[in-house]
């Protein structure tokens, strides 16, 4: 990319970002509809999982070191730990809320298609800024 000149980088970075934001979007939609169609809002407690899937990386991984390596680094482990467990909870908590009965297969499945989102535009993220010259992760 770098023969492209300097206007042309800055429209497929700004079409890469426009891409993202759909992706978020689209699954914050899918989040909202899933309460909104069936007058039940205990999906929404999926979001919380949302919410705290970041937290563990901000505040223990440091920049130093991936979360990808391998590290003797316990609090980096913690944080893999945590990161892990918020992960298996934004899949866990729809599903034990259909399995209670209280949110239906249509819900049920919007609230997964959201996770599902969500999870690929993370993996759209990573691809995205593994090939600039920053990265956060």
């Amino acid at each position: 990319m770098s023969d492209l000149p300097g206007y042309m980088r800055t429209c497929l970075n700004t079409g890469k970002l426009l891409s993202l934001a759909i992706l978020v979007s689209g699954g914050i939609v899918l989040q909202i509809l899933a309460c909104a169609l069936y007058n039940n809002w205990w999906p929404m407690l999926s979001v919380l999982t949302y919410v705290l899937l970041p937290m563990p990386l901000l505040f223990f991984a440091g920049s130093n070191d991936s979360i990808f390596d391998e590290s003797d680094n316990s609090w980096v482990n913690f944080t893999k730990f945590l990161t892990g467990t918020s992960t298996v909870g934004g899949i866990a908590i729809p599903s034990i809320l259909k399995h209670a009965g209280v949110i239906g297969w249509g819900a049920f499945a919007m609230e997964l298609s959201s996770y599902f989102v969500f999870g690929l535009t993370l993996i759209c993220y990573l691809w995205m800024s593994d090939e600039d010259d920053y990265s956060i992760l």
